[in-house]
C-alpha cells in the first residue's frame, strides 16, 4: 500500500514540476511512479507529454503507443499518438491511428484535420480534399484544416487556391504562425516577388528574431537582384547567430558574384578552418577554389578543388573549375581529362568549348573545332566557342571560314576584343602562311 501511496505523490510532484516547466525533474518523477505501477494509462500520456516538452519525440511516441495500449477509448491519447507520429514524418502509422480514430469516433473533428495533411504529405491529394469537407461538416471554422488543405493545393502548383485558403486560416485565427510564410512561398513561385516579400515581412513581425525567416528575405532579395538588402539581411542573421553557417556561405557568394572574391576568400577560409557538421564540404571546397582561381592563386584553387571532387566525383561545376584551374597553369592535357570527366556525365557547352581550347594549345585544330561547333549547337549565342572556331579555322588555313565566324561573333558582341584583335591579325595569320608555304 505504501507503494501505491509513493506513486500517487510523485505523480503530483511530477505535475508541479510540470507546471513550472521543469521537465527533466518532472519526467523523473514520473517514470518512478510508473516502476510502481506500469498499467496506469493516464501517467503514460503525462510522461509522453513531457518527452515531447523535451524534444524526445520518437520516445514520446512510444509513450503515447503505451498508454493507448492499455485505453484503446481514449481518444486525446490516440490524437496525440498520431500527431506524434506524423511529426517524426511515420506518416503511414499516423494515417492508421487517426483513420482508426475516426472511424470509432465520427464525429471527432481533429481526427479528420490531421488526416489532411498527411494524405497531402503521402501525395494523396484527392483524399486530402475529400477529407477536408467532411472536416467542414463537423466544423466549418477549424484554421488547421484550411492550413493543412493549402498545403496540399500548393504542392500540386495550385497557387491561388492555396492562398485563399491560407487567408482563410488567418481570418480564422490572425496569429497563426507560419501561414505568412507559405503565402509569401506561393507568390514567390508564381513569381509575385514583392507580395512574396511583404509576407515574409508580416511573419518576421510575428517571429522577431527567426533566423529562418531572415534567410528567406536574403535569398529572395538575392533572387530579384536585390544585392544590399539580402547583405544586410545576412548579417543580420550573423550578429544574431555567429555560428550560422548557411548565412556566412551565402554572403561569401554573394561577394564571390560580385566581383569581391578576396573578401569571399576570408568568409569560405573560415568556414573551412571550422566547418560545422551539416555543411557540404564538396560545396565550400568548390567554392573556396574558386575564389582562390579569381584571384589568380592557381595552385591553391587546384588543391582545393581536388579535395572537393574527391567528396563528390560528379560535381560537374567542381570538374569544370578544375580543368580552368590545371589549365591556367598551363597543362592543357591535364585539364582536357577533367573536362572530359564533365562531358562522360553531360553534353555540357562550356566543358566542350574549354576542351577545345586545350586541343587548340596541343595543336590539334580540327578536334578542336568539332569540339567548338557542337558546344555552339548546345549553345547558339556563345561568343567565345565562336572565337575559337574562327581561330581553329586560321590555324587550319581556311580564311573565308574563319571570316564567317568572326563576322558571325561581332554581330552577337560587337565590342568584343579578343574577336576585334583577331579581325585585325587575320592578314598577317595569312601572310605568314603564305611565306611558309613559299619556303616549303
Amino acid at each position: 500500500m505504501n507503494d501505491w501511496l509513493d506513486a500517487e505523490q510523485r505523480v503530483e510532484r511530477a505535475q508541479q514540476y510540470s507546471e513550472s516547466h521543469r521537465w527533466s525533474e518532472a519526467l523523473v518523477e514520473l517514470d518512478a511512479a510508473i516502476a510502481i505501477n506500469p498499467h496506469n494509462a493516464l501517467w503514460h500520456a503525462q510522461r509522453g507529454y513531457i518527452l515531447e516538452e523535451l524534444d524526445r519525440d520518437e520516445e514520446a511516441a512510444d509513450a503515447y503507443q503505451q498508454a493507448f495500449s492499455l485505453d484503446t477509448g481514449d481518444n486525446e491519447v490516440a490524437l496525440a499518438l498520431g500527431v506524434t507520429l506524423a511529426r517524426l514524418g511515420r506518416y503511414a502509422q499516423a494515417l492508421e491511428v487517426l483513420e482508426g480514430l475516426a472511424q470509432r469516433e465520427p464525429d471527432f473533428e481533429p481526427a479528420y484535420c490531421h488526416r489532411i495533411h498527411l494524405y497531402a504529405e503521402l501525395g494523396r491529394h484527392e483524399q486530402a480534399e475529400e477529407v477536408f469537407y467532411l472536416a467542414q461538416q463537423l466544423d466549418d471554422e477549424c484554421p488547421h484544416c484550411f492550413f493543412h488543405l493549402g498545403g496540399s493545393l500548393a504542392a500540386r502548383g495550385l497557387y491561388d487556391r492555396a492562398i485563399f485558403c491560407w487567408r482563410k486560416a488567418l481570418e480564422l485565427e490572425p496569429d497563426y504562425l507560419g501561414v505568412n510564410r507559405n503565402i509569401a512561398q506561393a507568390y514567390r513561385a508564381k513569381g509575385e516577388f514583392d507580395q512574396a516579400r511583404e509576407h515574409l515581412i508580416r511573419e518576421l513581425r510575428d517571429d522577431p528574431g527567426s533566423t529562418d525567416l531572415l534567410f528567406e528575405l536574403a535569398d529572395l532579395a538575392v533572387q530579384t537582384g536585390d544585392t544590399t538588402t539580402a547583405i544586410a539581411k545576412l548579417e543580420q542573421i550573423i550578429e544574431l547567430d555567429p555560428d550560422h553557417a548557411g548565412a556566412r556561405l551565402a554572403l561569401g557568394k554573394i561577394r564571390l558574384r560580385s566581383g569581391q572574391p578576396q573578401q569571399a576568400r576570408e568568409i569560405f577560409s573560415r568556414l573551412a578552418a571550422d566547418p560545422p557538421p551539416d555543411l557540404d564540404l564538396s560545396e565550400l571546397g568548390c567554392l573556396l577554389g574558386e575564389t582562390h582561381l579569381r584571384l589568380g592563386d592557381y595552385a591553391a584553387a587546384r588543391t582545393c578543388l581536388e579535395k572537393a571532387r574527391e567528396q563528390d566525383t560528379e560535381n560537374l561545376r567542381t570538374l569544370i573549375l578544375l580543368g580552368d584551374a590545371t589549365l591556367a597553369m598551363d597543362k592543357p592535357g591535364e585539364a582536357a581529362d577533367h573536362y572530359r570527366r564533365v562531358l562522360a556525365l553531360e553534353r555540357n557547352p562550356f566543358a566542350l568549348h574549354r576542351l577545345a581550347v586545350c586541343l587548340l594549345k596541343l595543336g590539334r585544330s580540327e578536334a578542336a573545332l568539332e569540339h567548338c561547333l557542337e558546344a555552339l549547337q548546345l549553345n547558339p549565342e556563345f561568343v567565345e566557342a565562336m572565337y575559337h572556331t574562327a581561330l581553329a579555322y586560321v590555324r587550319m588555313a581556311q580564311w573565308r571560314q574563319a571570316r564567317e565566324w568572326i563576322d558571325r561573333a561581332l554581330k552577337a558582341a560587337p565590342g568584343n576584343e579578343p574577336v576585334l584583335q583577331l579581325r585585325k591579325s587575320l592578314w598577317r595569320y595569312r601572310i605568314r602562311h603564305y611565306f611558309r608555304w613559299l619556303q616549303r
